[in-house]
């Protein structure tokens, strides 16, 4: 005889991703609003090396925002400072530094940790708060446009293992996200460009009005206008939560819309031994499936000309050495057992729209890196 126990229910969550400037300004009260909901809480600091060297008076600064706030919260340490970028989601030792963290000064599930820093980073902290205790909360305070406008916002954590980018992760949403736009001042070209490759991404999935708002201010933001900066990063994060309230936030099932160019871009990462960026895969990626989905006859070459034009106003590559080989078509197989069932790939419909399919043709995917690294030797007629 079997007996079946069946329990359904279900847990709702909510955040908010709030924009600012200053944050650690005392007279802000944005952060302390947040912390104030709680009677006193303890807050642990982790903040990216990167940014710290370049922002030398930010522990300071966190320090005189504590004491003029120290009737809401309470720092439980000095800030712990770690490596950006995917060094620190490679290196199991610096995940550890925070769940040791935890246990040495007493932060708890009524505590907060709260992460400063770009999209690897925030990853990283995100993971250890989140098999700490069985979940400490985690504000993120993302530093980049990449994470500004696409990952800080979702619900996503991790560390790279295996040779594989994110394998060890968790689905946990953040208490809260705030950006702080003054960060961005402070960023290299490289970094100021690499996150509107997500925007990009979205825009050519999901919204032709967004793509072609960013074909009228491409130069601009190439250019680090900010107010532009700005309309893009909130435009596009507003989309990225747009999808997570849809039908599918924690990715149970094979399809994941979103990684548009992402199958070629995790791969390109690793081949590259991460000297290519992630925004900047993302872009060479959305410019390898722009062109698959041209060649399979989905979109027209004008399509294609405008998808490539705005890739290269921005100033991104379209090409890479470790495009070449078989190595990348193994990452069509690494992104399927990622996401368990079958492959699932997103391609174009029509600018603005996407559409899933479940197999590429390598042969044609061969071509494509060789039109690509074609454009990238070329000069390509932009309209501005």
């Amino acid at each position: 005889m079997n007996t079946i126990i069946e329990q359904t229910f279900a847990v709702p969550y909510r955040y908010q991703v709030c924009f600012s400037e200053g944050i650690f300004d005392p007279k802000n009260t944005l952060l302390v609003d947040l912390l104030a909901k709680d009677r006193k809480p303890k807050v642990f600091f982790v903040i990216d090396s990167g940014v710290s060297d370049t922002h030398p008076n930010l522990i300071s600064d966190i320090e005189a925002y504590a004491a003029a706030h120290s009737e809401s919260f309470s720092l439980c340490a000095l800030p712990l400072v770690v490596p950006g970028g995917e060094t620190c989601k490679n290196d199991l030792s610096v995940y550890q530094q925070i769940v040791e963290a935890t246990n040495l000064f007493g932060i708890d599930r009524h505590s907060y940790i709260a992460a400063i820093g770009g999209g690897a980073m925030l990853d990283m902290v995100g993971f250890a708060a989140a098999i700490s205790h069985r979940g400490i909360r985690l504000i993120r305070i993302p530093t980049t446009v990449l994470s500004q406008n696409d990952s800080a916002v979702g619900v996503k954590n991790s560390i790279n293992s295996f040779g594989k980018k994110n394998f060890l992760g968790t689905f946990t949403p953040p208490y809260a996200v705030l950006n702080d736009f003054n960060f961005l001042k402070t960023l290299d070209d490289r970094d100021w460009r690499s996150g509107i490759a997500e925007a990009i991404k979205v825009a050519l999935i999901k919204d032709l009005s967004f793509f072609t708002w960013m074909e009228e201010h491409a130069v601009a933001m190439a250019n680090r206008e900010m107010e532009p900066m700005k309309t893009q990063i909130i435009r596009c994060a507003q989309m990225h939560l747009d999808h997570i309230a849809g039908k599918d936030p924690f990715e149970f099932g094979s399809s994941r819309p979103l990684d548009f160019g992402h199958w070629a871009a995790h791969k390109l990462e690793y081949l590259s031994k991460y000297r290519i960026r992630h925004g900047e895969a993302v872009a060479i990626g959305i410019a390898l499936d722009s062109t698959y989905s041209f060649l399979q006859g989905r979109i027209s070459e004008a399509d294609l000309m405008r998808i490539i034009g705005l890739i290269k106003t921005l100033g991104f590559d379209l090409f890479a050495p470790e495009l070449a080989g078989e190595s990348l078509v193994k990452g069509l197989k690494e992104f399927q057992e990622h996401l368990g069932g079958q492959l699932t790939i997103m391609l174009l419909e029509k600018l603005g729209k996407g559409i899933e399919v479940h197999e590429m043709d390598h042969e044609l995917v061969y071509k494509a890196v060789e039109m690509l690294k074609n454009f990238q030797q070329k000069e390509i007629l932009i309209s501005t």
